[in-house]
């Protein structure tokens, strides 16, 4: 529309317009935030004493394929997340006998189920690149999310709808800490494997807080 009207106008005034066009293109200078083949950019860390660069989003995430080599926070994630579980399982391992629900004494066999298999997998890879599954002197309950042990004392006490309400209340808490930490990791980890298992993590627990909630 614009190069319409020129035409239509004095040659005098196109020229000044074509001229003004020209010149405005000029002064458009490069983007500094993009990367050089376009797109946002990536500050990927170098090693020890390597300085940072600089990566497109692509050229990062090709970088990472090729070499997914776990790193520190790919092995403390997967010796923490057993531990986790575990807690978790044990408080499930209560419901049985204990719950005053039906739905509840379900939810426990759902979340059994699922996590069970999880430690499997998290330990079995764990051994797989050389690592044992546990951490020596580490304090599993500084961990998001874990009960304390007046709280799970608590738990083993109680039956009927008092069972209920607090096996909710603590293991909707004991999820968030997961995806937490599984957030956590997506970020800081370098594994592809690692990035998977708390993919799924992040997915099923964050549908088993919703359920969790309307069960209250």
């Amino acid at each position: 529309m614009l190069f319409r009207r020129v035409s239509q106008a004095p040659p005098a005034v196109a020229v000044l317009l074509l001229t003004a066009l020209a010149l405005a293109g000029c002064d458009s200078g490069p983007d500094t935030d993009a990367s050089p083949s376009g797109g946002p950019s990536v500050l990927v860390p170098g090693n020890p004493g390597e300085p940072n660069r600089t990566l497109s989003a692509q050229d990062a995430a090709e970088q990472r394929a090729e070499d997914d080599t776990p790193n520190g926070a790919d092995v403390a994630y997967a010796r923490m997340m057993i531990a986790h579980h575990e807690q978790a399982l044990e408080m499930t391992r209560l419901a049985p006998e204990r719950a005053g629900s039906e739905a509840v004494r379900r939810l426990a066999e759902r979340i059994s189920a699922a996590q069970g298999p999880e430690i499997y997998a998290m330990t079995s890879w764990l051994k797989t690149i050389g690592k044992s599954p546990t951490a020596e002197g580490h304090d599993h309950h500084t961990m998001p999310g874990m009960a304390t042990e007046a709280q799970l004392a608590r738990l083993r006490e109680a039956k009927g709808a008092a069972f209920d309400h607090l096996f909710l209340t603590l293991m909707i808490t004991h999820h968030e800490g997961a995806i937490t930490m599984a957030t956590d990791v997506k970020a800081q980890g370098n594994s592809v494997v690692v990035e998977e298992m708390a993919d799924d993590v992040i997915a099923q627990q964050t549908s088993e807080i919703t359920r969790m909630r309307r069960m209250r």
